[in-house]
C-alpha cells in the first residue's frame, strides 16, 4: 500500500513522463517539417518511450493501492533554432527527469518504502542510459559538418523493436 506522500510524488512523476512524451512529439514534428526525417524518427520513438514510462507509473500507483491521476498537459515549445539547440534541450530535460527520479529514491528511503525503492531502480538505470545516449548524439553533432549525413545516420541509432 502506498503512503499518501509516495502516491503524490509518483503522480507528479507520472505527469513529468507524460510531458516528456509531449515535448519529444513536438520536437519530432518540428524536425519532420524542417526536413530531418531521421531526427524526427528518433524523436517519435523517444516520445513513445516516454509514454510507456508514464503508463508504468500509472500501473504501479494503481497496483499498489493508490489512484493514478492523468494530468492535463501544457503545450510544449513548437520551434527550435537548430538541431544542436534541440538536442541541448533534450539533454537538459533528461537531467531534469533524472533529478526527479532521484527525488523519488530519496522519498523511498525517507519513508522506508523498500518496495517502491526496488521498483524505481529501473528508472534510475534508464536515466543513466538516456543521458549517455543524448551526450553521444551531441558529441556526434559537434563532429558532424554535414547535417544530411547525420540525419541519415541517426535513423540507425534505434533498433526497430524498441
Amino acid at each position: 500500500m502506498l503512503s499518501e506522500k509516495m502516491e503524490k510524488i509518483l503522480n507528479e512523476q507520472l505527469a513529468k513522463e507524460g510531458y516528456s512524451s509531449d515535448i519529444y512529439l513536438a520536437m519530432a514534428s518540428w524536425a519532420e517539417v524542417n526536413g530531418f526525417a531521421g531526427i524526427a524518427k528518433w524523436l517519435y520513438a523517444q516520445s513513445e518511450e516516454e509514454r510507456v514510462h508514464m503508463l508504468k507509473f500509472l500501473a504501479y500507483i494503481n497496483d499498489r493501492g493508490g489512484h493514478a491521476i492523468v494530468p492535463a498537459s501544457e503545450q510544449p515549445p513548437k520551434n527550435y533554432e537548430t538541431i544542436q539547440k534541440l538536442f541541448e534541450k533534450v539533454l537538459e530535460h533528461e537531467k531534469y527527469i533524472s533529478a526527479a527520479i532521484n527525488e523519488i529514491v530519496g522519498k523511498c528511503i525517507e519513508l522506508k518504502d523498500y518496495t517502491t525503492h526496488t521498483w524505481i531502480q529501473w528508472f534510475v538505470n534508464e536515466q543513466i542510459e538516456e543521458e549517455a545516449q543524448v551526450k553521444n548524439i551531441l558529441d556526434k553533432l559537434a563532429l558532424s559538418h554535414d547535417m544530411y549525413i547525420f540525419d541519415r545516420d541517426i535513423m540507425g541509432m534505434r533498433s526497430e523493436d524498441e
